[in-house]
């Protein structure tokens, strides 16, 4: 059977029945802890590499605008995916706008940021086990195999149980930064925000050391306050009522990463110098132990419990990549098998094949900087792609049931779409190699659609199901 550019092909008997996830393991409470999960990490390490990059000033711009852009982006989100409640979540959004390519090009996008982002935060893992000195165990490839091992086999357990697991991960890391604020408070120094001397770079100044350039590549850095929030519309069939939970949800999150990215972002560079702070793998506790001497306690504290905050996100980013793969190959994107789902419904191929990428990443490039920057780019590619789809879905199908609408309506993802371009920009000024080798391989998944993939494509797969239904609609016209 045709359908516009695409062709379906008949599923053997039984097809869906081992595609299927848990369903009703979620409420809006587990999603909003879902959504700050995905992201704590980033609280804990990597957003002060932006200071490094353009200076204290430079990462305080590029943070507004980035959270400028998530909260716009998450209020168009909120309203798809109480539209369109299904695993494939960004890729279902985009095929329903943009039509296959469109989708699965969102899909992969999505895929590369949520499979490298978990590399990158391993490297972060190792940096804060390293700055404890337990045992003599040091950073290496060791301590990001256990990683993964440990936390991709509390997934293939099962969604409920890893749900539950995350959300009190996430608490203990919720205290921590809470710790971190109210002990730096008192060692606050506004004059230590801006102890790096400017570059001589166009524009440069004491609040803008790098100038513009350092401020555009700061952009990265203040995206990785909010990156994967976006990832809470892929639990949406394991949620128990998504037109209603999925807004709160999002929303609730959202609100919860922007305090803290907030209060991190000024108390830490503000008590412990920011030039320190730009090059540190783990600044939360090294700027306690600038502020109060090396053998303070509460650094041990935020040293242990700041683990926590990037199991957390690792944890859960692992989560979002395994219903990414599992919504594509599900559909025939990608090969049907990485859909496969075992007896507790958890799809097991779909967390196993890109944990192996991710650790193999992780071992041999030991730079997170970089990994920072790979998926960033795809997250950015993404977000141009889901704005969009937003945008289009209001003025193609504007009587389409929302379970939710979002304020400001075309508008306000309008100004997430201008902010989410420069973005892309961004990570070409930051590392022009990995993000055009990133470019390459997303090149290259495409080329699999439009040659081979596109021809094999599972008609009862659910995003395919709404596609064809809008079609058939259409047609009745």
């Amino acid at each position: 059977m045709k359908k516009s550019s695409v062709d379906y092909t008949a599923a053997q008997a039984g097809y869906m029945e081992h595609r299927q996830l848990k369903a009703g393991a979620a409420g809006w409470i587990l999603l909003a802890g879902l959504g700050v999960s995905y992201v704590i990490s980033g609280d804990f390490a990597g957003w002060n590499f932006g200071i490094a990059e353009g200076g204290w000033g430079g990462l305080l711009i590029a943070t507004i605008l980035m959270g400028i852009m998530y909260t716009c982006m998450v209020f168009g989100l909120a309203e798809m995916s109480s539209t369109l409640p299904t695993a494939g979540a960004g890729y279902g959004f985009a095929r329903r706008a943009l039509g296959p390519l469109g989708g699965f090009a969102t899909g992969v996008a999505v895929l590369i940021e949520y499979a490298v982002a978990p590399a990158a935060i391993s490297v972060f893992i190792g940096g804060y086990i390293d700055a404890l000195d337990l045992f003599g165990i040091t950073d290496g490839w060791w301590i990001y195999l256990v990683a993964y091992v440990v936390f991709v086999g509390v997934h293939l357990w099962g969604v409920g149980e890893a749900l539950k697991l995350m959300f009190g991960i996430t608490l203990i890391a919720v205290v921590a930064l809470i710790a971190t604020v109210v002990g730096l408070i008192p060692k606050f120094d506004a004059a230590n925000l801006f102890n790096i001397d400017p570059d001589g770079s166009a524009l440069s100044s004491s609040f803008l050391p790098m100038g513009v350039s350092g401020l555009l590549a700061a952009f990265v850095y203040g995206i990785w306050f909010f990156l994967a929030v976006e990832g809470v519309p892929l639990a949406a069939e394991e949620t128990s009522d998504p037109k209603r939970d999925m807004p709160r949800g999002i929303i609730v999150a959202m609100l919860v990463l922007l305090v803290f990215a907030a209060l991190i972002l000024t108390v830490v560079p503000g008590a412990a110098g920011a030039q320190v702070m730009g090059e540190s793998t783990n600044p939360l506790p090294e700027a306690i132990r600038v502020a109060y001497g090396s053998n303070s306690l509460l650094a041990d504290f935020v040293n242990y419990a700041g683990l926590a905050g990037l199991i957390a996100s690792f944890f859960s980013i692992i989560y979002a990549y395994s219903r990414q793969l599992f919504a594509l190959s599900r559909a025939g994107y990608l090969p049907r098998w990485l859909s496969l789902t075992g007896g507790r419904k958890t799809p097991y191929v779909a967390l196993i094949v890109p944990g192996t990428i991710g650790f193999l990443l992780a071992a041999i490039v030991r730079d997170g900087d970089v990994l920072i920057n790979i998926a960033v780019f795809g997250a950015t590619v993404s977000y141009v792609l889901l704005n969009l789809s937003h945008i289009l879905l209001r003025r193609k199908e504007p009587d389409l049931e929302r379970g939710y609408r979002t304020p400001g309506g075309v508008a306000t993802t309008g100004v997430a779409l201008v902010l989410s371009v420069i973005a892309v920009l961004a990570t070409f000024v930051v590392d022009v190699r990995a993000a055009g080798v990133t470019a390459a391989v997303f090149v290259a998944f495409v080329a699999y659609f439009w040659f081979y993939s596109r021809h094999h494509l599972v008609g009862s797969a659910p995003e395919e199901e709404f596609a064809q239904i809008t079609q058939a609609e259409s047609d009745l016209r």
